[in-house]
């Protein structure tokens, strides 16, 4: 029923997507181009839409997390972050990943809102420490499409990985195309 649902609020506000890869119980989401706030609410329509059963948790600063967005955030899987505190989140999120039979984690590289050609590589390490695959998802406003059609599985080349995870987004473009920077 959610996945009816899903499938019918993206369809009445004008959006199409695409799936062409199947879930696996433990991934990491890279989603991009993130240039608006919208990104989180179309990814949570998408991933249902597409069948998705179980919750994606998400990193998201910890500024949201006030009463009553944060019960909000909480429902929706948000894990909050300090930007300002050095933390191990990497290290937490492999444990998360080792320690239950399903855990997915949607991340978006660029980590604002914002032009940000220097792309945090947390997704990467947490894939590859935790040895789950990398699910491209993208959200491309110009064509009013979403869709996850490429896992990637990093190998032992980070800055070609990043490259390629990189140069796959070219394609796409966010809601303010001005904000999203390779």
């Amino acid at each position: 029923m959610k996945q009816k649902i899903c499938s019918f609020i993206l369809r009445l506000i004008g959006w199409n997507y695409k799936i062409s890869v199947e879930l696996p119980n433990k991934a990491v989401f890279c989603v991009a181009p993130h240039t608006s706030n919208w990104d989180l609410l179309l990814g949570e329509l998408l991933y249902f839409a597409v069948g998705g059963k179980r919750k994606v948790s998400f990193f998201i600063k910890k500024e949201w997390f006030v009463f009553p967005l944060n019960y909000f955030f909480n429902f929706l899987g948000g894990i909050p972050v300090n930007r300002q505190k050095r933390s191990s989140l990497v290290d937490q999120m492999i444990d998360e990943f080792n320690s239950r039979d399903y855990f997915c984690l949607a991340v978006t590289p660029e980590a604002t809102r914002k032009p940000n050609p220097n792309w945090k590589r947390g997704f990467y390490y947490i894939a590859k420490g935790a040895n789950v695959p990398i699910i491209l998802v993208y959200l491309d406003y110009s064509k009013k499409m979403a869709g996850v059609e490429q896992i990637f599985v990093p190998t032992d080349d980070e800055d070609a990985d990043i490259q390629f995870v990189k140069t796959y987004y070219t394609a796409f473009k966010g809601r303010y195309p001005e904000n999203f920077a390779i």
